[in-house]
């Protein structure tokens, strides 16, 4: 392939090609020719254009398949225009010539097809360039057009199209030539031909001013004959021509009507216009006399195409004229409903209903704002009452002509529901941005929508329940209130049939609602509803005028309680079983009585009551699963069974009374299908004969004459299948309306009378309006569906005769009949497959498999391609069910004989189907060795260009088989590919469903290569090349289908070789398509780009830019219309959010954009922040900003109509509109950009710390002026966070609230530069408090409430306001808030259900907590300061200097007393809330203080949300205040606010009191530490540890814990788990503190006991000493003993930081000691130190137990931490295992002294082994080792006197530190060195003086030589003298000359002659200083001795001497020397940390 990437096509290589692959390597070369030519240089162009002119010319006649014909044609006209244009007109005469010939065999047509191409091209490209010689051009076109077939026709009028956008006006001497030459052929045959042309005629009307004229109405009735029996594509391109012929006629261009005076039509006419196809069909004007009126109604397609047709229309004008003509529009359309003719029989009614809602629907749904939309809802009412007015006329007027009246009432209800459908759909988009519209008196909304629940037609009375359930889900404040006035009314209203039925509806649909309100309703309004239910079911028999309605109304009204969910029906559910089974008859008896008496109206009431009682059992079982027990289930399936019984009696009863019993027996039927599917089959397998009798002569229409067809068929087929079923759509904007099309029985004609229970139901998924079918259909369904539920329960037996008895049916049935019979029973028998593969049971024995199986093969040659669908499907089901490779063999020996056999087309379709469907349901490896005969026979009818169905079906099986296959179809890739690609240049375009399946089998290809295709071979380079050729020809493809096939295609390719698919030509492509009108179209593409961007979204961005910007320099303006502006793709896909209706579509959206935004908003910034900001600001004043733009663009044009250039002459002012997003941003999608608000702050938190630091970002941003950070936005987040937290929309509310919320937490602390002490977000705390203030106000939800609460403690606990008045602003927010908390439970009157209240009240005190919390802390601080610095927690507080520690406090102190107590109550309820299930019944009866008990399940939750704070606040206050004993005495009895839970506290005494208090605190910690799940967020853990540690610091508590050591044990445990479970290193930290603080209470507890021991009797100091774990014997139980769990804890710690503890000493190689980081080291040194306080809780013996370990596990963190540091400081954890070793060396009682002597030798041998030299090498700290060693020898000197090998280790040691080359270790060496020789036991001290001595001196005397020349020298030598003098102090008076002798002479060699002197360094200075000090120190000490040394050497008293003279000379020396100098010195300037001696 890459040798056709030339300028010129390398004829070479092209010779050496295949001929298979030679049209592969031409359209190649050409893709690379069209990127080449627009780039290339155009001198390099022009001298090759000759011979490329040649080679591309003579391509035209080598017969090019279709995409290669249009490449060819592109290729050739961007030459000429970009070169010479000499020879373009040869060119065309050549061309022409091709068209003109006389040549018609198929083989030259290709040739034909490519000059037409050509011509087209040429004239579009270079226009009017061509000069003069388009007439000539057009005529020979128009010729041939007469003679073409219909592949040619297509291809001239495409052509055709293109001459006249390339020449435009100029062309006007041949409009009318071609208009009335192409006009006749919107009827033609072809429907590819009628797209084109129209397409033509939209080009021509552009220009042609008499389409839109004079020719409109013969234009209208043309497009009205195309849509008859149309496909959708030419029912798309008809509309679209209808709809803007029809809108330019309203509103011409500009610059055609300056051109010729022309008459404007006028906007009746238009409408009357299309109302005639909508009414009348393509049938013309009333020209064919009176008979036509009576005729039959409008062909279905018509009806669709002229709605489609309206919509264009509409939004041609745009969203303006919509707003300012709206009422003449919608008056119109509910004229056409109210039509006769629209509404001739009931379905009919129902299609133009729906037809008519989609086009209200997609006109106000998507070209209004919400202001715009508010006015279109007004006028909506404005209709609504006025056809209430006259319906009221003629209800209340019986007098006037009844007939007419009856007529007009019976059309209003299409009206109402038309219009009632359009208002409940604005409301519901609106959400609560609708209060207005609802709340303006003026409008009377509610009242209107109410008035139609009294209308005569249950129609209308069920769309305005619909409207209600609309306006409660939007504004849910609104749903109590409603309900209450519908129960009222219908209590005052009891006696009209009307008002019964209509307000039960209405209450029906509303408790319907309810699920999509979060907040609910209150408890009693089910009560409420469950009374008035019975009332109407009690008094149903009183009346018989109303009978009928009263008892519906009850049963839909308990069948909609039931939606309410368990909690609440639990409490009416013994009511509900009783009322259940007082509606049917007892027993068999009672039955029998029953069918002889009664007249048809009691039956008929009867059969209703029954239909009712069993729906609402049905709605009881989908909605409360949770109260199915097999109980109520037998008490259920008493009247079940009773219905099935009558069932079979109900016939008899019709026969007697007459047939209009059917309808209320068909209900009845259907209730019950419905609640058996949904209850275990088990529980009724009794019943399965009579049931199954009926299911069958159901659905094979036994008892029905109507041949009506289930519409379940579709969805048991498999999705992909749609592309076989040809008149099945797949889904497009049009969904709503298309289904109408559909070919099974009353198709898409749902409506809300079918099924009034539906009013009720979740909506279905992708609906706006639950539509159930027509009751005939409904029952068949119902009963197929059971019967794939029942059939795999069936015996065998009975399976056989139902299968027998299908073959049957079907043959007994004729015709039409046999037909819909064949699809009932193929949809039952994929039922009971697609059960028996759910319930992986078998499908039986041989028998039963051959009578199924002739059933499905007999159906395989059926001509129905549905039935072959069902077929396959069922065929492959039934090998997936049998499973048997022998059954599985003959099934597909069966389909290979047929095929090789059958020449038609309908076996060969069907069998190639059962090939693909076999290996979708067995796979790849049960199927594997049919593989190759399946591919080789499949491949071959690929091929069968003659038939393109034939083609289509195998090419669908072949990729259903690839798909299957996986890696086992990869030696077939190559020949399918090579197959794809041939037929992709082969097949004309027009046979689009090829190239669908051409595109699915390419998709499965690429995932069966797979990752391989990122290879370099040569054979994986070939694939990957022909993988993104057959892409390319698919992306050019006129279909939308074919191009979402080509983008996911290219999507997998992304997907496994990302680097080989061109972004730069994809992503262009992809932004394109996301403003295409085909709705699968743009889905592919934002699927595709949401792949792209989670990887590249950079480069995506860039790209589509560029595009932007190449579509702005106006090169290929023509073919882009693009809404790029400067905000980018992202700018366009938020814009898509607001028009894209489709679930799918929008979560793309979101999740692209989310992509997008996580990698490139920190580096974009301001781009990010400014989109949010202006999707966030949008008013919604009247249509938006942006109307008011386009407004003034219109004033302009008119003041500058008169200087008119030319470019403007050809703007349109529709397209100008078109250009401009249309409407200010929706609700929805500024609730995203809120959402996205939040997510750039987490962003910019993990990007960079200057993004929160105001100074470090000015700086940077000096540095880098590029960079930005989010610091410096903060003014535009405020104001965003604001915006949103004030907008109309509570979601929105919500999204703005938590904005909010993180930016005060991420930006509390941000210092301001430019005034010290003071933080950035106090200049907006006014911005804060008004975002605060609304929240609060009485009318807000509960939710918004609780999430305001949060912001409230998080803004005051910040510590961002100084000022007390100004912080009194939002506290007061809080008080008012907790003034309602105390008001208790039902004082206001509720909207919401108990659990919001909940919700809010919990809400409350737990910001109250927070805020209590925070004040704690800051009180803590500011009593602390003084002796240390501030050690805050989470929040940092600023400048304390101005807010006085107390503000905070002063502001909660006076609600603590009341606070304590909520806060307590809180916890008891959570507590008992968080008990296991099987503890229920111990829960009060009444509830908690803040939760009812019928919403204990909902409440939980918000417990849970809130408790953790509660918690550490209560913990606080209990310890401040000694466990409020002191608070509980004062207070008496004045507990009464909050109810029985507190005040029961009065009377217990005080003791009693702390500890349950206690045991609260600490149960509900254990509990939840005990297993806090995953999802639970960190701060609760936090907390609650926080208020365990708070708890330890009372002596109360501790006490309490002490003296139950298995509390103590078990939390010591539960913590041990958390450590495992978590992982901060902040809770770790918060643990050991905890751990700590029990360790002290124990031993606080302990020296209690033992000092009270002591005191009783004094003599037993034994018994005393026994105390503690461990007794005698030293045996510690895990589980009771607390030591043992803390070491279990405490280990855990130490290893999980320093793994090496747990390996063995035994390695050769020991690791460095490591530094760890500081959280780490602070947890190691508190877990030591925790360790070493162990042994004193322990008595002697059980110490014993544990010193090894603890000795063991303090040395090893000695030995892996002790680093030296540059600075010589000690490390926190070597410090701590210092310090524990004296503290466990120092405490010694009563142990046994062997044991303890073994073990003090070995742990000092142990230290000493790991410190030798050799051993520890570089990095280790010395000095901490020596430490270590000088700790033991003077903390434990009794147990090592004498032990010679220690003695001799120890010695080493000193003697290498005393070696050191470091002077720091030698000075802190020689102070060890000091405390040793001084130890007051000489046998310690002798050895080692002995030993060392003599070191020292040696050392000390060569220092004169080496003097000291840093100060650190200088220090080592003075503590070595200082040794070397506490030893002559230490000496008897007889030694004491001697070592005299030793030390003034080594002092006197220090001193320096006076000339030295003055050259001297400071050091050898200060050394010359400190000698002689010493010296005159000495004399006078020991006079004797000093003089006999001196005498003995008479050189050193001269140097003294001398020294001593010019220290006399000098006067300041003087001076100094009189203070006593010794005493300074001696303190040495080293300073450990910690003192450790």
């Amino acid at each position: 392939m890459e040798l056709a990437h030339s300028l010129l096509l390398n004829e070479e290589a092209l010779a050496h090609v295949t001929e298979a692959k030679r049209a592969v390597f031409i359209f190649e070369w050409l893709r690379f020719l069209d990127k080449v030519l627009i780039a290339a240089n155009k001198v390099d162009v022009k001298e090759k254009q000759k011979k490329l002119v040649e080679q591309l010319t003579g391509l035209i006649s080598s017969s090019p398949g279709p995409p290669t014909r249009k490449l060819l044609a592109k290729n050739l006209a961007v030459l000429y225009s970009i070169g010479d244009t000499f020879t373009v007109f040869q060119t065309l005469d050549k061309c022409n010539d091709i068209i003109k010939s006389k040549d018609d065999t198929a083989a030259y047509l290709p040739t034909k097809l490519a000059a037409v191409a050509c011509v087209g091209a040429f004239y579009e490209r270079m226009g009017r360039m061509l000069g003069s010689s388009f007439p000539e051009t057009i005529n020979n076109l128009l010729k041939a057009l007469k003679s073409a077939e219909s592949q040619g026709r297509s291809e001239i009028l495409l052509s055709l199209q293109k001459v006249l956008s390339g020449l435009g006006g100029a062309a006007a001497s041949c409009h009318r030539d071609i208009y009335k030459n192409t006009r006749s052929m919107l009827t033609d045959r072809s429907m590819a031909v009628r797209c084109a042309v129209a397409k033509c005629l939209l080009e021509l009307q552009n220009e042609a001013v008499f389409i839109w004229t004079t020719e409109l109405e013969n234009v209208a009735t043309l497009c009205f004959k195309a849509l008859e029996g149309s496909t959708y594509g030419v029912r798309v391109a008809v509309s679209t021509l209808l709809g803007t012929a029809m809108a330019t006629a309203l509103m011409p261009k500009q610059a055609t009507v300056m051109r010729q005076n022309v008459k404007r039509a006028t906007l009746e006419e238009v409408l009357e216009l299309m109302a005639t196809g909508f009414l009348r069909g393509g049938s013309g004007f009333l020209k064919s006399g009176g008979e036509m009126l009576k005729g039959a109604s409008v062909s279905r397609e018509v009806r669709v195409g002229v709605t489609q047709a309206y919509v264009v229309f509409v939004t041609t004008l745009g969203g303006q004229w919509l707003e300012r003509n709206f009422a003449v529009f919608l008056s119109h359309l509910l004229e056409l409903v109210a039509h006769p003719r629209a509404t001739q029989t009931h379905v009919e009614a129902v299609y133009s209903r729906r037809c008519l809602s989609f086009a209200l629907r997609a006109t106000l749904g998507g070209l209004l704002g919400e202001k715009a939309q508010i006015a279109a809802a007004k006028e909506i009412c404005l209709a609504i009452s006025k056809q209430m007015r006259a319906v009221e006329a003629v209800v209340n007027d019986p007098s006037s002509e009844s007939r007419a009246g009856a007529a007009d009432v019976s059309a209003s209800q299409h009206v109402m529901v038309c219009a009632l459908k359009e208002l409940g759909s604005l409301v519901q988009s609106l959400s609560a941005t609708a209060a207005p519209l609802i709340q303006e008196p003026s409008i009377g909304f509610l009242e209107t929508v109410t008035s139609v629940l009294l209308h005569p037609s249950m129609a209308a009375r069920l769309a305005a329940a619909w409207c209600l359930r609309c306006v409660a889900v939007a504004l849910p404040y609104q749903l109590t209130p409603l309900l209450e006035r519908c129960a009222e009314c219908i209590n005052n209203l009891k006696n009209s049939p009307e008002a019964v039925s209509g307000y039960s509806f209405a209450m029906a649909a509303l408790l319907g609602g309810v699920y999509q309100c979060p907040l609910g309703i209150p408890h009693s309004k089910g009560k409420m509803v469950v009374s008035i239910a019975e009332d109407l079911l009690r008094s149903a028999a009183q009346n018989s005028r109303l009978s009928l309605q009263r008892t519906q109304a009850g049963w839909l009204l308990l069948g909609a309680l039931m939606t309410l969910g368990p909690s609440l029906v639990r409490y009416h559910l013994p009511k509900m079983l009783l009322l259940w089974r007082n509606v049917f008859p007892r027993s068999q008896k009672e039955l029998e009585a029953e069918k002889a008496r009664g007249d048809s109206f009691s039956w008929q009431v009867m059969l209703e009551g029954r239909a009712g009682a069993l729906c609402a059992m049905r709605s009881f079982v989908a909605h409360c699963p949770e109260l199915l027990t097999e109980d109520v289930i037998r008490r259920l399936m008493t009247p079940i069974e009773c219905a099935m019984t009558m069932m079979s009696h109900v016939p008899a009863v019709i026969k007697v009374h007459g047939a209009h019993l059917k309808a209320s027996a068909a209900m009845v039927r259907l209730r019950l299908y419905d609640i058996l599917a949904l209850l275990p089959p088990k529980t009724y397998e009794g019943n399965f004969n009579a049931l199954l009798r009926e299911l069958v002569a159901e659905f094979t229409l036994t008892d029905n004459s109507a041949n009506t067809t289930t519409s379940l068929l579709r969805s048991l087929c498999h999705y992909d299948d749609s592309v076989l079923m040809g008149s099945w759509l797949q889904e497009t904007d049009h969904k709503s309306i298309e289904d109408q099309l559909q070919p099974n029985s009353a198709s898409g004609s749902g409506a809300l009378e079918h099924d009034p229970s539906s009013i009720y139901l979740r909506v279905p998924a992708g609906e706006a309006v639950p539509g159930p079918l027509p009751l005939g259909v409904s029952v068949i369904d119902a009963s197929v569906a059971l019967f794939g539920v029942v059939f795999p329960h069936v015996s065998f037996k009975h399976r056989l005769q139902m299968l027998d008895h299908f073959a049957e049916c079907i043959k007994q049935a004729k015709g039409v009949r046999q037909q819909a019979v064949q699809l009932n029973i193929f949809t039952a028998v994929l039922s009971a497959l697609k059960g028996l593969a759910e319930n992986k049971s078998s499908l039986g024995p041989e028998e039963v498999r051959k009578s199924a199986l002739a059933l499905v093969m007999g159906a395989l040659d059926n001509p129905n391609p549905i039935l072959r669908c069902a077929a396959g499907e069922a065929l492959g089901r039934m090998a997936q069910v049998v499973g048997e490779a022998s059954f599985i063999a003959r099934m597909a020996q069966h389909s290979f004989d047929k095929l090789k056999s059958a020449r038609d087309v309908v076996s060969r379709t069907g069998h190639s189907l059962a090939l693909g469907c076999l290996h979708r349901y067995v796979g790849g490896i049960g199927s594997g060795q049919h593989l190759k005969t399946s591919v080789s026979i499949l491949l071959a009818l690929a091929q069968d260009a003659t038939c393109h169905e034939v083609q289509t079906w195998a090419l669908h099986s072949l990729a259903l088989i690839v798909d299957s296959s996986g890696p086992m179809y990869r030696g077939y890739v190559e020949p399918t590919l090579s197959l794809v690609l041939t037929l992709l240049l082969m097949v004309p375009p027009s046979h689009t469903e090829v190239h669908q399946c051409l595109g699915r089998c390419l998709g499965a290809l690429i995932t069966t290569v797979g990752p391989e295709l990122q290879g370099n071979s040569v054979s994986i380079s070939t694939i990957r090349s022909s993988c993104l050729v057959g892409c390319a020809i698919m992306q050019d493809h006129s279909d939308s289908l074919v191009q979402a096939a080509a983008i996911s295609c290219l999507q997998q390719l992304h997907m496994f070789a990302p680097r080989h698919v061109n972004l730069s030509s994809l992503v262009p492509c992809l932004c394109v398509h996301l403003c295409s009108s085909h709705l699968l179209l743009r889905r592919a593409a934002v699927a595709c780009l949401r792949q792209l961007a989670q990887r590249e979204a950079a480069e995506v961005c860039e790209y589509a830019m560029s595009l932007a910007r190449r579509a702005g320099d106006g090169k290929d303006n023509t073919s882009i219309n693009l809404n790029i502006t400067e905000t980018g793709l992202e700018g366009v896909l938020f814009g898509m959010l607001d028009r894209e209706t489709d679930r799918r579509l929008c979560s793309d959206i979101h999740d692209t954009l989310g992509h997008m935004l996580s990698s490139l908003a920190v580096e974009k910034l301001p781009h990010w922040l400014k989109l949010c900001k202006d999707v966030l600001a949008a008013t919604t004043e009247v249509g938006g900003t942006v109307a008011s733009d386009s407004r003034r663009k219109e004033e302009e044009d008119d003041s500058k109509k008169d200087e008119m250039d030319d470019d403007i002459m050809f703007t349109s002012l529709g397209q100008d509109d078109k250009s401009k997003p249309s409407v200010a941003p929706r609700w929805v999608t500024r609730v995203f950009a809120a959402d996205c608000l939040c997510r750039i702050i987490h962003l910019c938190e993990n990007a960079d710390k200057a993004h929160f630091d105001l100074a470090a970002a000015r700086v940077a941003k000096t540095k880098n002026p590029e960079g930005d950070f989010l610091v410096l936005h903060l003014c535009d987040l405020i104001r965003m966070a604001f915006m949103a937290a004030t907008d109309h929309s509570n979601q929105l509310r919500m999204a703005g609230l938590q904005a909010l919320e993180d930016i005060i937490k991420k930006f509390a602390a941000v210092p301001e530069p430019e005034f010290p002490g003071h933080v950035i977000l106090e200049q907006y705390q006014a911005n804060v408090g008004a975002a605060l203030r609304p929240a609060f106000s009485p009318d807000t939800p509960s939710d918004i409430t609780a999430k305001a609460c949060q912001v409230c403690s998080a803004w005051i606990g910040s510590g961002v306001v100084s000022d007390l008045n100004d912080l009194r602003r939002v506290h007061n927010l809080l008080v008012s808030s907790l003034d309602k908390v105390q008001a208790g439970k039902g004082a206001s009157s509720q909207l919401y259900s108990e659990s919001a209240t909940t919700m809010e009240k919990l809400a409350v005190l737990k910001a109250w907590a927070e805020v209590f919390v925070v004040a704690m802390n800051i009180k803590k601080e500011s009593q602390s300061r003084p002796a240390r610095p501030a050690q805050g927690e989470d929040e940092e507080v600023g400048d304390e200097d101005v807010l006085p520690p107390d503000s905070l406090m002063t502001l909660v102190q006076p609600e603590l007393p009341s606070l304590s107590r909520l806060w307590l109550a809180v916890l008891r309820d959570y507590a008992l809330l968080s008990l296991p299930a099987e503890f229920s019944s111990q829960l009060p009866p009444e509830g908690g203080a803040f939760y009812t008990p019928e919403t204990i399940d909902t409440a939980r939750l918000h417990y849970r949300n809130s408790w953790a704070s509660v918690l550490h606040a209560e913990a606080l206050w209990l310890s401040s205040t000694g466990f409020g004993t002191a608070e509980d005495s004062a207070e008496g009895k004045s507990a009464s606010i909050t109810g029985p839970a507190v005040a029961s506290t009065a009377g217990k005494n005080p003791d009693d009191l702390v500890k349950d208090r206690l045991h609260l605190l600490l149960g509900i910690s254990i509990e939840f530490l005990c297993f806090p799940r995953a999802e639970e967020p960190i701060e609760d853990v936090m907390s609650c540890l926080h208020a365990l540690c708070t708890l330890m610091d009372s002596p109360n508590a501790r006490t309490h814990i002490a003296e139950d050591q298995l509390l103590a044990v078990e939390l010591l445990n539960v913590l041990h788990r958390l450590l495992l479970t978590r992982d901060p290193q902040s809770m770790q930290l918060q643990v050991t503190t905890v751990v700590q603080k029990t360790i002290r209470a124990a031993q606080e507890h302990l020296d209690h006991i033992r000092s009270s021991r002591t005191v009783e009797d004094a003599g037993g100091e034994e018994c005393v000493s026994v105390l503690g774990e461990g007794g005698d014997t030293g045996e510690l139980l895990p589980g009771k003993s607390l030591v043992f769990a803390a070491m279990e804890l405490l280990v855990f710690i130490l290893v999980r930081h320093l793994p090496q503890l747990k390996s063995e000493g035994k390695e050769s190689v020991r690791q460095k000691p490591q530094h760890l980081c500081d959280d780490s080291s602070r947890l190691v040194a508190a877990s030591v130190t925790a360790l070493a306080e162990l042994p004193s809780l322990c008595s002697p013996a059980g110490s014993m137990t544990i010193l090894p370990t603890v000795l063991f596990l303090i040395t090893g963190v000695l030995r892996e931490t002790a680093v030296k540091t540059s600075d010589h400081s000690v490390s926190v954890p070597v410090s701590a295992a210092l310090q524990a070793i004296k503290t466990i060396l120092s405490s010694r009682a009563g142990r046994s002294q062997t044991q303890w002597s073994a073990l003090v030798r070995s742990s000092l041998a142990s230290v000493l082994e790991f410190s030798q030299p050799d051993v520890c090498g570089a990095g280790v700290d010395e000095v901490s080792l020596l430490t270590a060693v000088t700790l033991f020898l003077l903390s434990a000197s009794s147990e090592l006197i004498g032990v010679s090998v220690l003695q001799k280790g120890c010695i080493e040691r000193f003697r290498h530190g005393l070696g050191s080359e470091d002077p720091w270790t030698q000075a802190r060496c020689y102070q060890l060195l000091l405390s040793v020789f001084q130890h007051s036991c000489r046998s310690l001290s002798a050895p080692y003086i002995h030993a060392l001595a003599p070191v020292l001196v040696e050392k000390l005397k060569s220092i004169e030589h080496h003097r000291p020349s840093t100060p650190a020298e200088l220090q080592a030598v003075q503590e070595g003298v200082k040794v070397l003098e506490s030893l002559v102090a230490m000496a008897e008076e007889h030694n004491r000359v001697q070592l005299l002798a030793l030390l003034v002479p080594t002092l006197i060699s220090y001193l320096l002659d006076e000339t030295s002197f003055s050259s001297a360094s400071s050091s050898s200075k200060g050394l010359h200083e400190f000698a002689l000090q010493n010296l005159m120190h000495i004399g006078p000490l020991y006079p004797v001795a000093f003089k006999t040394v001196m005498g003995a050497a008479p050189e050193l008293k001269t140097r003294l001497e001398a020294a001593i003279r010019s220290r006399q000379a000098n006067s300041k020396a003087k001076a100094a020397a009189r203070q006593p100098q010794p005493s300074v010195q001696a303190a040495p300037t080293i300073k450990l940390k910690t003192s450790f001696f």
